[in-house]
């Protein structure tokens, strides 16, 4: 083995030793960020604002045995997030104005929900009430407001590809995770998520309502090849 081999090779202790910290450095480790940690403490953050109804980040601060400034990031991130809002507030109408932060429609979301449910269950009493077929009446109005509120967005006429882009930009905007292909000149529209597969599941006359939605929109014949609430990963639509 030459010199040089040997300066190479060194023992693992020789290894240890020259790349253990020594001095300042090894009495103060540079710090670390535990993700895990960060993002407990903004779960907290949010329920401390809905206990709250709105809070100051003084306010939130003392509630989470915080320092301001460490809120006030957490805060941002959230802000940052779309989870909260934040607006400007004086106190019982006097004094100095504060900021007030409070949670938006997508912070609400991230508590427990239970509308699926819910809406279950009052369906099963519609159908209880009022027979089998009122279920569907039910759908049959429901997709009539959409239908109207829809088609002025979609538009009539002109190209399919167009008023397909419109309508999966809408489908988006409602958290459908919605996107178009073309395979060998043939349209499809999928759907990645579906907002009520426990309603879907055991009523299936709200497929048949958003299969039947879908058509009048776009003026052509829609079919349904696959569904998230028979197991699928997806709902896909064939169109035209």
């Amino acid at each position: 083995m030459t010199a040089t081999q040997m300066t190479a090779t060194q023992l693992p202790s020789e290894r240890s030793a020259s790349a253990a910290p020594t001095g300042a450095n090894a009495a103060n480790p540079a710090p670390t960020t535990s993700a895990p940690t960060s993002e407990r403490t903004k779960s907290r953050l949010l329920e401390a604002v809905k206990t709250c109804g709105a809070a100051t980040a003084q306010a939130l601060a003392d509630r989470l045995s915080l320092t301001v400034p460490a809120i006030r990031r957490h805060l941002q991130d959230l802000l940052d997030a779309g989870q909260l809002a934040v607006r400007t507030e004086k106190p019982g109408g006097r004094g100095r104005p504060q900021h007030v932060y409070a949670l938006t429609e997508a912070g609400e979301a991230t508590f427990p929900q239970f509308y699926a449910a819910l809406c279950v269950d009052v369906l099963t009493q519609v159908q209880t009430l009022f027979g089998e077929g009122a279920v569907m009446q039910v759908m049959d109005a429901q997709r009539g407001a959409m239908q109207a509120k829809l088609a002025p967005l979609i538009g009539e006429g002109g190209d399919l590809a167009e008023r397909l882009q419109r309508l999966a930009e809408v489908l988006r905007e409602q958290g459908y995770a919605a996107r178009l292909h073309q395979e060998g000149g043939q349209w499809f529209l999928t759907q990645h998520n579906c907002p009520a597969p426990a309603v879907a599941r055991a009523f299936p006359e709200l497929c048949h309502s958003e299969l039947s939605l879908y058509s009048e929109l776009l003026s052509v014949p829609v079919v349904r090849e696959a569904k998230i609430s028979c197991g699928a990963s997806e709902c896909r639509y064939k169109v035209g």
